[in-house]
């Protein structure tokens, strides 16, 4: 968020992002969600402004405090609904929206074979936070729907996991996959999940290993940083 540019917002305004916020720090979804309303109709924001001023803004901090250890995954569960609220007004809007800056888009799944989706959901509404477009292909995800959904939405990342040591070597097949199919160059591949290390992800040749959530925000934004760079 621009501070220059935020502050120098009518004073009124300026207290409804903050308190858009704190209540989305808080998980209260209505009221996220009446005052991203508000800002639509009274205040005449557009959704890129209120996306960048009040939801993304909020989302950082709450990625930072998750980080370091002061929320936990219920907490951060709960802010990412009230931002799924906003989002549902947002939406719609954003398709023919011009002052958008999106970071990118993904494709998150967890591989072939498992079943848990928990850690994964929540980065995907984390990442949705940051300003990504995320499509969340769910659980037991098998290499060919993980190569066409990042053909179909000609997509920046792909993100999986794996919760089970049985499972994890999946994800090096999806990765050769990649190579075979001269995809694996503009393709970043993040990989998490309990069990998978960093040592893990180095050796079956991903991009990045992300402990949690928040980390996982971080290095897509970072990478897109770098793809920005040296397009």
């Amino acid at each position: 968020m621009d501070s220059d540019t935020f502050d120098n917002l009518p004073e009124a305004l300026q207290e409804l992002y903050i308190k858009m916020q704190d209540d989305l720090y808080d998980g209260m979804r209505e009221e996220v969600v009446e005052a991203t309303n508000e800002a639509l109709q009274e205040w005449g924001q557009t959704p890129g402004e209120i996306l960048q001023r009040g939801l993304v803004a909020g989302m950082d901090i709450v990625g930072v405090d998750f980080r370091d250890g002061i929320l936990f995954v219920p907490e951060v569960l709960l802010a990412a609904k009230a931002m799924k609220g906003a989002m549902e007004l947002l939406r719609p809007l954003l398709t023919d929206a011009k002052d958008v800056q999106r970071q990118g888009t993904v494709i998150i799944g967890t591989v072939k074979g498992d079943i848990h989706d928990i850690g994964k959901n929540l980065v995907g509404m984390m990442l949705e936070g940051a300003g990504f477009e995320v499509i969340n292909l769910g659980i037991n995800v098998d290499a060919d729907q993980f190569l066409a959904a990042l053909r179909e939405y000609n997509a920046d990342i792909l993100g999986m996991s794996a919760l089970l040591t049985t499972t994890m070597p999946y994800m090096r097949t999806v990765i050769q996959r990649l190579g075979e199919e001269g995809m694996r160059q503009e393709t970043i591949v993040l990989v998490g999940g309990a069990p998978l290390t960093e040592a893990f992800a180095e050796d079956i040749g991903a991009d990045r290993y992300c402990e949690d959530a928040a980390v996982a925000v971080e290095a897509a934004k970072a990478f897109m940083e770098m793809k920005r760079r040296n397009s």
